[in-house]
């Protein structure tokens, strides 16, 4: 196997199985981590400082510095010096010569503080390394038992267990910093639900509600604190050993399997001995082995070690003692794990919409019994916030590093259920966010598709769906492209920015002089309504004549569920904005199989798996075609049709789905629903509405809600944003909804101020 680099090696670690007792047919693997090149943590070492380096947490140059006694050390030091980076180590007199060798080999400066603190030797090394992130400027602290690419490290472990076994029943694994057993679980669980974990802990460690005992001998698991990267409800049983059971069980492995390991691993071939004498015929088991013996030569292996230490004074016991969680245990015990279920969990939004919903499902994700916590650079840009009963995390929402760095410093892993969002502009933030936090998601990549719809023509003709001929124009725009443009797409065509919302700047052109300075004026935008960087690509499509639906679609579990179609209306051009719909379409069955299955394909070719997705096509002389595929919820009220019309609350869903919880899509009713939006007339200064009440007095009519006030500047709409309100109706069929529809939306009058 040849690599580019030294990083490039890590990874790829055999999958070994171990002749032990047990049943026929009961299969017990070992994960050799500490075939990397200095051990397991060079998978995290990896994995946190590119990460940093990409999101900008990291600059080029600057100094790396962490507090570690072995692995998490040598891995720091092979990624950060080859990358070019000072590394600086701060360590404690357990490290062992070999160590201290390597990492001087390495170039690095090892800082050895001499005196335990509060809490012991790990309080004592955070409290230097705080000293010296004081004492260089700029410097970059990985924080292994707090940074989320800790775990995340471990999903490449996952997929490689997965690759060569296909099943796993029983995954084992030792609980330090809570990385790699709570990496690799979460992510093996989201192809194997039914997988039981077992963590293996020491006898004096903190973790599992046991009394700290700092001066334990064992390296590599156990903690006085309890880090923020473990999420103990990942953990079904949790196992005790004591120091010499540990040290015996390393030389047993050596002896009995000929893996020359540390002492992390050694627990954990203990248990995977009593798990394989416990295990049904047919059960798969794998545990994870982190750590090489070298460093243990004067430990583990040393006769003189074990009679100076008192070590052969412990008992060693040849089985788990089964114990109550919570009972204080002196050697090797096992007991049902109960901690971090009573613990807060809280559902994260970054950024919402600003139309009443993004609040709304912040109150939805309380009745969960959820805290729902709203990440915002601006909280004064929603109403009714104060009252939602959310605690609010002010950051800088539009830099990935410091989204990531609020939710870290905020939050312990096992403290956040999900990630979400109600804005469209968010939901490759929320993603991103979820992806580091393993927590259930749609694929970035799957999203970033969805929201630049250039990405998604490319993905779209992959696949084979049909949708609008088109081309993607990028600076500097010339005459000659606009005109090459529109000979590709036919006239008129529309141009349009790929990666806006609410139809805003989506224009009907009609020659290649008016595609060339639309497609200016979009490409000079240089950020969105909400700060963001736009992507400076501009979309010449061609125009679809014909009827527009848009498919609502719920992904769940691996399927992609239909909640239903909606029939939409727009204004005719040269804008696009949606004026009326109705849930759900009057379309002859056969046909609305075709929108479906058009709708369907489209969703799945672009990735999205998760929660909602809102699919916009035209109905044209060649079938049905797909305009585009909005990862998120349908705007335009069309969730409150739905749940009028079906009693499906699509919101509510959405937020049990990005908590993991199972949505609840099926139907209580039977109706027909539909919306009406209210708009100018002409451009000018609203004087007054008319006619609201008249306008609710109309048999099916639901609500009549005015948004603009007096005194604003409005038009004919441009974009969603120009509508002035709406009107929702509800009835037993699609005739009656459109019929108090349109005499709620002639009831009510737009009153321009005198002149205008």
């Amino acid at each position: 196997m040849i690599f580019d680099g030294i990083t490039d090696a890590i990874g790829h670690t055999p999958l070994v199985r171990l002749r032990v007792p047990a049943a026929p047919g009961v299969e017990v693997y070992a994960k050799l981590e500490l075939q990397n090149l200095f051990g397991m943590k060079d998978r995290v070492a990896a994995t946190i400082i590119t990460e940093a380096r990409r999101t900008g947490a990291l600059v080029e140059g600057a100094h790396i510095v962490e507090s570690s006694s072995g692995t998490m050390a040598l891995g720091v030091a092979l990624v950060g010096t080859a990358l070019g980076h000072p590394v600086h180590i701060v360590t404690d007199p357990r490290v062992d010569r070999m160590t201290l060798a390597k990492l001087r080999a390495l170039g690095c400066a090892v800082h050895v503080v001499d005196a335990m603190t509060s809490h012991g030797w790990q309080s004592a090394r955070l409290e230097r390394l705080e000293r010296l992130m004081a004492e260089l400027p700029g410097a970059f602290w990985p924080q292994q038992y707090s940074n989320p690419d800790n775990p995340a490290a471990y999903r490449r472990l996952a997929e490689e267990v997965l690759r060569d076994l296909g099943h796993v029943d029983v995954l084992v694994g030792s609980v330090g910093s809570g990385g790699s057993l709570c990496g690799s679980s979460r992510a093996l669980r989201e192809s194997l639900p039914g997988l039981l974990v077992l963590g293996v802990d020491c006898v004096g460690s903190a973790l599992f509600d046991q009394p700290d005992e700092p001066r334990r001998l064992q390296s590599g698991l156990g903690n006085s604190l309890l880090p923020k990267n473990l999420d103990r409800t990942l953990v079904d049983e949790v196992h005790w050993l004591n120091d010499h059971e540990a040290f015996a069980a390393t030389r047993a492995l050596a002896a009995e399997q000929q893996i020359f390991a540390g002492n992390t691993s050694g627990s954990v071939y203990r248990v995977l001995t009593d798990v394989a004498a416990r295990s049904a015929p047919g059960t798969r088991v794998v545990g994870i082995f982190p750590d090489r013996g070298d460093r243990y030569a004067d430990t583990v292996y040393s006769d003189e070690f074990w009679a100076s230490s008192g070590l052969t004074a412990l008992p060693v016991a040849s089985a788990p003692e089964p114990v109550d969680y919570g009972t204080t245990v002196t050697g090797w015990s096992r007991a049902a794990n109960k901690s971090g279920a009573d613990v807060q969990r809280h559902l994260l939004f970054v950024e919402a919409n600003t139309t009443g919903t993004g609040v709304l499902a912040l109150g939805l994700a309380g009745e969960l019994g959820l805290t729902p916590v709203l990440l915002t650079g601006d909280p004064s840009r929603y109403a009714g916030l104060a009252g939602s009963g959310a605690e609010v995390l002010e950051c800088d929402t539009n830099s990935a590093a410091a989204l990531r760095a609020a939710v870290q410093d905020r939050f312990r892993r096992e403290e956040v259920a999900g990630v979400s969002t109600t804005s469209d502009f968010y939901t490759p933030a929320a993603a991103d966010l979820a992806a580091w936090l393993g927590l259930p998601r749609n694929p970035v990549d799957a999203v970033l598709t969805c929201r630049d719809k250039s990405l998604l023509r490319a993905r779209l003709t992959g696949a084979g769906v049909r949708q609008p001929g088109h081309v993607v124009l990028r600076e500097p725009v010339t005459g000659d492209d606009a005109a090459r443009a529109v000979a590709a797409v036919g006239l008129p065509c529309v141009v349009k920015p790929v990666d806006d919302s609410g139809s805003n700047a989506v224009l009907l052109r009609h020659d290649a002089d008016e595609v060339l300075a639309h497609a200016r004026r979009v490409l000079a935008v240089r950020a969105n309504v909400r700060g963001l960087p736009t992507a400076r690509s501009v979309l010449v499509e061609q125009f679809l004549p014909g009827e527009e639906f848009s498919v609502e679609l719920f992904g769940w579990a691996g399927e992609t569920h239909l909640v239903g179609v909606t029939r939409k209306s727009v204004t005719p051009g040269p804008h696009f904005v949606e004026t009326r719909h109705l849930f759900p379409a009057p379309l002859d069955p056969a046909l609305a199989d075709e929108v479906v299955a058009v709708a369907r394909r489209a969703v799945e070719a672009a990735g999205m798996r998760l929660g909602a997705t809102h699919t916009e096509v035209r109905l044209t002389a060649d079938g049905p075609a797909v305009v585009e595929v909005n990862p998120r919820l349908a705007g335009g009220m069309i969730p409150e049709l739905v749940r009028l019309a079906t009693g499906v609350e699509l919101l509510a869903q959405q937020v049990r789905a990005a908590a993991g919880l199972r949505p609840d899509l099926t139907p209580s009713r039977a109706a027909h629903a539909g919306i009406v939006f209210l708009t100018a007339p002409r451009a000018g200064v609203l004087a007054e509405v008319t006619g609201v009440e008249a306008a609710r007095a109309v048999p099916g009519v639901e609500r009549v809600l005015v948004t603009a006030a007096p005194g604003a500047a409005v038009r004919p709409p441009e974009n969603a944003y120009d509508r002035l309100g709406h009107v929702i109706a509800l009835g037993e069929t699609p005739a009656e909804v459109d019929a108090a529809l349109t005499a709620a939306h002639d009831a009510v009058g737009i009153r321009m101020e005198a002149g205008q």
